[in-house]
Formats: C-alpha cells, structure tokens, sequence
C-alpha cells in the first residue's frame, strides 16, 4: 500500500506540475508579440528620439500588443553611421540616422540640409520633410538601400556652443575647428572655419581636448551629449540650417506585415510627431537656464553681420544643384519645391 500510494501521488504531482507547465506555456503564447521589430538608435533617451518612444506605444495600444517596437539605445545594434547599411540588409527593421552622415548614400535629402533655406519652425520642417518624402526620386534614392522613409525626426536651426573665446563676428570664425555636418559644414568652410564631423558621441570630449573649438548642434543635442558642460559660449541667433535625420524601416519586413499592422503603424506616425513637437517645445524651459547658471555667454550677431553669412549660402546651393543634377537628380526640382512648400 504504501509503493500504491507514493505511486499515486507521483502521478498527481506530476499531473499538476503539467497543468502549471502548460499554463505557463499558454501565457506565454498568449501575452507575446505576434510581430516584433527592432530599432537601432544612438546615445539616451532623448528629445531627438521621443517620436519613435511614442509610435512604440501608439502601435502597440493599437494592435493589442501584438506588434512589438524594441527600442535599443546606445548603439547597441549598430553604430549611428552605419544604421542605414544596416536596414539595407535588414539586421534590424528600423532605424533613425542622419542624411550627412553618409551623403553619398541618400543624396536626395541632402536638400533639406543646405543652409538658409528659410525654415522657421518645428511644424515648417515637418511639412517640407512629408512633401520631399513623397518624391519619385527621394523613394528611389531610399529605395537603393531597402528603406522606406517613414517619418523625420524635425529639428531646428543648430547654433554652435564652444569653448575658448566667444566670437563677437562671423569672422571670428576663421581659422576655428568646429563640428559642422552637410550643408552647414560647407557654409561654414565658406566662413573661413575648419568643419570636422565628429559624432556627436564623441564631441563633448573634443572640445574638452581642444580637437574641436565648437559644435553645431540643435538644444537637445548640446544638452543630452554635455556640451554645456564644456562651452563657456553659445550663438543665440546665428541660425544657419540644421540637419536631417529621419525614421527609416526596411522595406521587406513592412511589406511582411499583416494589412492590419501596416495601417497600425502607419495610423502612429503622426501622433508620434505631435508628440515629438510637444515634447520639443519643453526642451527649451531647461535650455534657458542651463544657459544662465552656467554663465555661458550667449553671442547675438548684427543683422548686417547675419545678412553677410546668409550670402555664403547662394554658392552652396548652386554647386549642390550641379553635383546632384550631375549624378542624375532632378536637383533644381527638389529644392524648387522644398522652397515652394516652406513657403505656402
């Protein structure tokens, strides 16, 4: 009896531990994603990155969790110049860069890099990068890469933080090492500097070396990537462009997608924006301060002297217009029509 009974009661431990097994398992099935996509991101949570925090959460809400958005900081899948290869054979399903970090490679938006286009606003920058994305040939160009742009990541006008003495004229600026990309770097060659295009990982400890005298970059970036702990000075209006930097995904794993996903996501993009341009606006409530209780000296240029720099700026278009309709771009037409629509 004894021998029955442990038998027995082997047979229901294990019958119960089976039940626990299975349900797990069950659970297990019944909580995961359907779909999970991985994006590959660069340096912390941050301003520059809310968009895409919210269209994890948006899809997510709207496909009852089913549509997983993995977010990975750091450049824990890829570094941030090389996140466009990566989508191109699809090691991850998205990702953010910037357009001049490789400008060979996505010379159609480029075009929203030129300096001085006359972008004023959040909303403006977010408008014309909608309009351009939409062309044939911005498709195409992307396309090279199996990238679908998806949405920008809207930016305003960068201004240089740097550290040493503070330019009181856009001369003052000759001879100076700054960390300038794209267009801006070419309007700043034009100014008489020395561009460098230092990752914006490593330009808090150039400046704090000396490599580099200053940094173009918009507030959220001379924040989160601690310049302000380095600069003693900052241009408040010298607004000479600033740099795009959109939200691609890989077109095979969205063509993969059920119908219903696809139009989840794509439904997320917008408050994703909207959520990306409030959250912006907040930036500046630490800006100002930041500014003030760490001393630093904020340049205000004359407009003669603002008028004189905005001059470099007509050269710089020209000779893009040439290189690009050289490389087989309808160049004058995009940006005939990124000026059209930054100013409807």
């Amino acid at each position: 009896m004894i021998w029955e009974d442990f038998m027995l009661f082997s047979l229901k431990s294990a019958t119960a531990l089976s039940a626990v097994t299975l349900s797990l398992v069950f659970a297990t099935e019944t909580f995961a994603a359907d779909v999970t996509w991985n994006v590959s991101l660069w340096g912390k949570r941050r301003a520059f990155t809310e968009h895409v925090e919210k269209l994890a959460e948006e899809v997510a809400a709207r496909t009852d969790g089913k549509f997983e958005i993995k977010l990975h900081y750091g450049g824990a899948l890829s570094k941030s110049r090389e996140n466009l290869d990566g989508i191109s054979f699809g090691a991850f399903e998205m990702a953010q860069f910037c357009a001049s970090y490789h400008a060979d490679k996505n010379p159609t938006l480029t075009v929203l890099e030129l300096p001085f286009l006359g972008v004023n606003d959040l909303e403006t920058e977010v408008k014309v990068s909608k309009a351009l994305y939409e062309h044939p040939a911005v498709q195409k160009d992307l396309g090279r890469w199996n990238a679908k742009l998806l949405m920008p990541s809207p930016m305003p006008q960068y201004n240089f933080a740097g550290k040493g003495d503070a330019p009181t004229s856009v001369s003052d600026f000759d001879g100076m090492r700054v960390r300038a990309l794209g267009g801006l770097g070419k309007l700043m060659d034009a100014a008489g500097a020395v561009p460098t295009s230092v990752t914006a990982s490593e330009t808090y400890q150039a400046i704090d070396s000396g490599t580099v005298q200053a940094a173009g970059f918009a507030p959220h970036a001379h924040l989160a990537f601690k310049v302000v702990e380095v600069a003693n000075w900052w241009t408040k209006n010298l607004n000479p462009g600033t740099v795009h930097c959109p939200v691609v995904v890989n077109t095979d794993a969205y063509a993969a997608l059920p119908d219903d996903f696809k139009a989840a996501l794509d439904a997320s993009v917008d408050p994703a924006i909207d959520h990306y341009l409030a959250t912006y606006a907040k930036v500046y409530d630490k800006w100002w301060p930041e500014l003030e209780s760490r001393g630093i000296t904020q340049v205000e240029f004359s407009a003669d002297e603002l008028s004189a720099f905005a001059e470099k700026a007509g050269p710089i278009h020209d000779a893009w217009i040439e290189e690009q309709t050289a490389n087989g771009l309808p160049a004058q037409e995009l940006l005939d029509m990124v000026k059209k629509t930054i100013a409807e």
